[in-house]
């Protein structure tokens, strides 16, 4: 959590699967993806802790590009795609690029935080 929290500005601790709840009276939340948003990753048996990553690029209104640290174990991966295949495309479950060109499981998604923009 601490490389989302540095490349986001979004001072949230805790375990990724804390992270949509803590966002609730602090920060923005919502279901379309923006550059420097955090998707926030529900916690699932293999996934127990949740996960969090970063939006760097939003190429289609179904796929974005993210970074994000500990998806492959102790490391930092960046520019993974990420497709949403939700059925009314609203990104609450997504595959996630695990190898270049290679999708993987499917993931459910709490959506997306927002940093703060101060005028």
């Amino acid at each position: 959590m601490p490389y989302a929290r540095n490349l986001s500005g979004i001072e949230i601790r805790g375990n990724a699967k804390d992270w949509w709840g803590k966002a609730r009276t602090t920060f923005e939340r919502g279901t379309e993806p923006v550059v420097g948003a955090v998707m926030s990753f529900r916690a699932t048996r293999g996934m127990p802790l949740g996960h969090v990553a970063v939006v760097s690029d939003v190429v289609t209104d179904r796929e974005v590009v993210v970074n994000h640290a500990n998806w492959h174990r102790n490391k930092v991966s960046l520019k993974m795609g990420v497709k949403d295949v939700s059925k009314n495309n609203d990104w609450t479950l997504v595959r996630v690029e695990s190898q270049p060109g290679r999708y993987g499981s499917f993931y459910p998604v709490n959506g997306f935080i927002y940093p703060n923009v101060d005028g």
